[in-house]
C-alpha cells in the first residue's frame, strides 16, 4: 500500500490534531484541535469513497460537536496557568501505545486500495450498472440515488440519519438554553 503526498500529509496532520487534542492544556485550543482532527477524518472519508460517512462526520463531528464545546467552554471559567501541555502518566502511553500495535497489526490483511472487492472504479462501475439497470425493478423507486440509499443501503443510511437528528437535538436543546438562561 502506497500513500500519496497528499494522503500522508493528511495522516500526519490527523494524528498530530489527535494529540493536541489530547495533550494541549488550553481547553479552547483542544476543542479547536478537534474539530481539525474532525474535518481531517472526513476528508480521509471521502478519499476512501465514502462521501455519506465524510459528510456525516464533518456535520456531527466538525460542526456539531464544535458548537456544543464550545458552548460548555463559555459557560466554564479557564483556570489561568502557565503549563501548556498536560502531564501523561507512562501507564497510559503504554496502553495507548500497545492498543495502537495491535490496530496496526490488523493493517497487513486490509485488501490494498483498488484490489478486487476493495472500493475501486471497475468494480463500482460494475455495481453502479447493477443499481441503474435493477432498482425500479427491485424497489419501485424512479431515482436510482434514492433506491440505493432507502432501500439497497437502508440500515445505513437510518444509522447516518439518526446520528445527525440526534445531534442536530443536542445542539438545539443546549442553544434553547443559552438563549432562554
Amino acid at each position: 500500500m502506497t500513500l500519496t503526498l497528499i494522503e500522508g500529509a493528511l495522516l500526519v496532520f490527523v494524528l498530530g490534531c489527535a494529540l493536541g487534542a489530547a495533550l494541549l492544556k488550553d481547553v479552547l485550543a483542544s476543542v479547536m484541535a478537534f474539530a481539525a482532527y474532525s474535518l481531517g477524518v472526513s476528508i480521509i472519508w471521502v478519499i476512501l469513497e465514502a462521501p455519506d460517512v465524510g459528510l456525516t462526520e464533518a456535520a456531527v463531528g466538525a460542526g456539531i460537536m464544535t458548537i456544543l464545546f464550545l458552548l460548555a467552554l463559555a459557560n466554564t471559567v479557564r483556570p489561568q496557568e502557565d503549563q501548556i501541555l498536560e502531564r501523561v502518566r507512562f501507564r497510559t502511553v503504554a496502553f495507548v501505545g500497545a492498543f495502537v500495535l495491535v490496530m496496526l497489526a490488523t493493517v497487513p490483511s486490509l485488501p490494498a486500495i483498488g484490489a478486487d472487492g476493495a472500493a475501486n472504479p471497475v468494480v463500482s462501475g460494475e455495481v453502479t450498472q447493477y443499481y441503474l439497470a435493477n432498482a425500479y425493478e427491485q424497489t419501485e423507486v424512479h431515482n436510482a440515488v434514492t433506491a440505493v440509499l432507502a432501500a439497497y443501503r437502508g440500515f445505513d443510511t437510518l444509522g447516518e440519519a439518526v446520528v445527525v437528528f440526534s445531534a442536530g437535538v443536542a445542539a438545539l436543546t443546549v442553544l434553547r438554553q443559552e438563549v432562554f438562561a
